[in-house]
């Protein structure tokens, strides 16, 4: 593929959550204009089409043509085509499809163009009553059991806001993990089918959250967001740091004693790691 001085522009378009009226008046008219518009899925994205008369064709692009299908794409864009890029609901990319598309777009010294909008993770942020001057966003927890345990262990001492994503058959395993590693008394809130019919946003320590879940099947149905509160940072002095890697250092390597110290103190671990090595040098 050669760059063309009549690129096309690729506009990655956010769409409604579920509430249609939701989207904004240029993303309609970004919808209308463009040559193609690349879909998740074409008979989810039917539905927008018809509510606001967009007539613009369809090109479907998802996880298991993506790569081959984003050179196509490409191709086209270099022709002079202006394309549209959304998902089955909010912002795309944020765990959709088209990180390849707009990667290789950018390669190729093509416009790429942000239409804002919808996103279920910030929506969710903005009501959960959670800090919000600083969070973390970790998409889909893994779908097996001792990953997930890992990520979660991974995430236990992190002192932001944490936004996850969850699909309903297995919103009461994670849920389970995230109590038992985070413990029972961490605040949560978890949003269930933002901006639609059954909208419904829990507040409460995890285990409470959990046994509501448990005991209502209604509440297991639908697209999810859990947000957790940061884990609380003690104030561990520098004297203290020093000590309690120093006992680790007897007995472990550097990345080891830095990421126990982590999760006892709640000090960022690349930190404490630097510590270490300040420590194992001046041995």
């Amino acid at each position: 593929m050669t760059n063309s001085a009549q690129n096309g522009t690729l506009y990655i378009v956010a769409t409604p959550i579920g509430n249609l009226g939701d989207i904004t008046y240029r993303a309609v008219e970004i919808l209308r204009q463009v040559d193609l518009i690349v879909v998740e899925d074409s008979r989810h994205s039917a539905k927008l089409f018809q509510h606001y008369n967009i007539t613009s064709p369809a090109y479907v692009l998802h996880d298991h043509n993506e790569k081959e299908n984003s050179i196509k794409l490409v191709e086209k864009l270099q022709q002079g085509v202006d394309l549209a890029l959304i998902s089955d609901a909010g912002t795309p990319l944020i765990s959709d499809p088209g990180y390849w598309l707009v990667n290789l777009a950018i390669q190729h010294s093509i416009p790429v163009a942000p239409i804002p909008g919808p996103s279920a993770s910030i929506s969710a942020l903005s009501v959960s009553g959670l800090p919000s001057d600083r969070f973390c966003f970790e998409g889909f927890l893994p779908a097996k059991t001792q990953a997930r345990k890992n990520r979660l262990q991974e995430l236990a001492s992190e002192t932001r806001t944490l936004i996850f994503y969850e699909a309903p058959h297995r919103i009461l395993d994670s849920l389970r993990d995230l109590t038992v590693i985070f413990g029972p008394g961490r605040p949560a809130v978890i949003t269930r089918e933002l901006t639609k019919t059954y909208e419904t946003v829990l507040r409460a320590p995890l285990a409470e959250i959990l046994d509501i879940v448990e005991r209502d099947a209604n509440q297991q149905k639908g697209e999810f967001v859990i947000l957790v509160h940061g884990a609380e940072t003690r104030l561990v002095g520098d004297e203290e740091q020093v000590r309690l890697l120093g006992i680790l250092l007897e007995a472990m390597p550097v990345k080891t004693a830095a990421s126990i110290a982590s999760k006892i103190t709640g000090i960022k671990k690349n930190q404490l790691y630097e510590r270490a090595l300040e420590l194992k040098g001046a041995r």
